[in-house]
């Protein structure tokens, strides 16, 4: 499509026609039709923010996310390089694309008396598949499910600043720091539910401190928060109560399941023990607790995860396909699952991230919105997102 006659459809709406001949009764009856019809909102926005809503006439429009549910819901799940662009463009907008759309059908229609399904968005690096996760999530957190989202797995395999011995294993090891930060994450995206579930199990932390069956989510969360010891552990039995809970008789949740990188979870490790040997991330207490509960062995919910070759540690940077990310061992935990390929943008894509990087003037270079230089972005770009965004941010 032309970039000038989508130019012109960006122009405001004509609200009033008057015919220049009196006489003219087709002109006439174009002002009426002109007159009738409702003002759209933009060529690639979508007024409908409600993810519940978005169909295929969607696809390829920027919907707009409130600013209390980026608080809530996305703490710390996004991509820091569209939080920056959120910054940037004082605001939060998510393209609706078919992977995201057909996880979301697939939800509507699942009979959640059974186990829970697993969904799996794969695709070359860069493509989407960490906002095509936040859409399906953000459906999930508008329907009223409990979020339960680890915003990248691989995050708990390496860069650890603190590990301590396991207080429960001694064959385990504990990271306090990130737990805690995931326990603070947890409790500001679920606030509402933590003071309505409660526990099923009674725990021992110290020869002191305990928490009692019976007790609300909130209070084994709270443990956690101030004692940062017990964390790891803290965080192990959140999921455990909620994998026993979900989908059984007065269980008024649905679960949410969300996991980034999930390959993290088999590939290989870069902390070092203190005799400078790996740790095996099965020996980590939150990758141990994590994997329970990606099996599909409870009801009431859905796992829904993004394999992602950035930040996986010794696997080649072509890798993108399930088998090659997962590895066999991987690959058989998960199995069975959903995979949803997410693509580079289409045609249509392309255009309305074009015309969105040009309505919020992110776009200053005179050459770049021409019809040469639009074309020269899909050259350099091959209309990969996470390309074309690096390259706008120089024009």
């Amino acid at each position: 499509m032309a970039l000038h006659r989508l130019s012109s459809r960006l122009r405001p709406t004509v609200t009033h026609v008057r015919s220049l001949h009196s006489g003219g009764r087709r002109q006439q009856q174009e002002a009426v039709a002109v007159d009738s019809e409702p003002e759209p909102f933009s060529v690639f926005r979508t007024p409908e923010s409600d993810p519940a809503c978005h169909s295929e006439t969607h696809i390829g429009q920027y919907y707009t996310l409130p600013s209390a549910h980026i608080r809530t819901l996305f703490p710390s799940g996004l991509p820091w390089r569209y939080q920056q662009q959120v910054k940037t463009f004082n605001e939060a907008c998510i393209m609706v694309r078919q992977p995201s759309l057909e996880v979301i059908s697939y939800l509507k229609k699942t009979d959640y008396n059974k186990p829970a399904l697993r969904y799996l968005f794969y695709g070359q690096k860069g493509t989407g598949k960490t906002i095509s996760l936040c859409h399906a999530v953000h459906f999930c957190y508008t329907q009223g499910w409990l979020v339960l989202h680890i915003p990248d797995a691989h995050q708990w395999v390496k860069n650890c600043k603190e590990l301590l011995p396991s207080s429960y294993n001694a064959s385990r090891f504990d990271q306090p720091l990130q737990a805690t930060t995931w326990l603070r994450n947890f409790r500001l995206t679920n606030e509402r539910f933590l003071s309505k579930i409660k526990t099923k199990h009674r725990y021992m932390w110290t020869k002191r401190e305990f928490t009692e069956e019976g007790s609300l989510l909130g209070e084994l969360v709270d443990q956690g928060i101030s004692r940062m010891k017990s964390s790891s552990d803290v965080v192990g039995a959140v999921m455990k109560e909620l994998r026993l809970q979900s989908g059984q008789p007065g269980s008024d949740f649905h679960l949410a399941v969300a996991v980034d990188g999930v390959n993290g979870l088999w590939g290989r490790s870069t902390i070092k023990k203190e005799d400078e040997s790996a740790v095996d991330p099965e020996a980590l207490t939150l990758i141990y607790n994590l994997r329970k509960l990606m099996r599909n062995d409870w009801t009431g919910g859905a796992i829904i995860a993004t394999l992602s070759q950035t930040g996986s540690l010794y696997t080649p940077k072509s890798a993108y396909l399930p088998q090659e990310l997962l590895g066999e061992r991987g690959f058989d935990s998960m199995d069975p699952f959903i995979p949803v390929s997410v693509p580079n943008y289409s045609e249509k894509e392309f255009e309305s991230c074009y015309l969105y990087y040009m309505d919020r003037h992110w776009l200053q270079h005179p050459q770049s919105r021409t019809e040469e230089g639009k074309k020269e972005l899909v050259f350099l770009s091959n209309k990969n997102p996470s390309m074309l965004d690096r390259i706008c941010g120089f024009l």
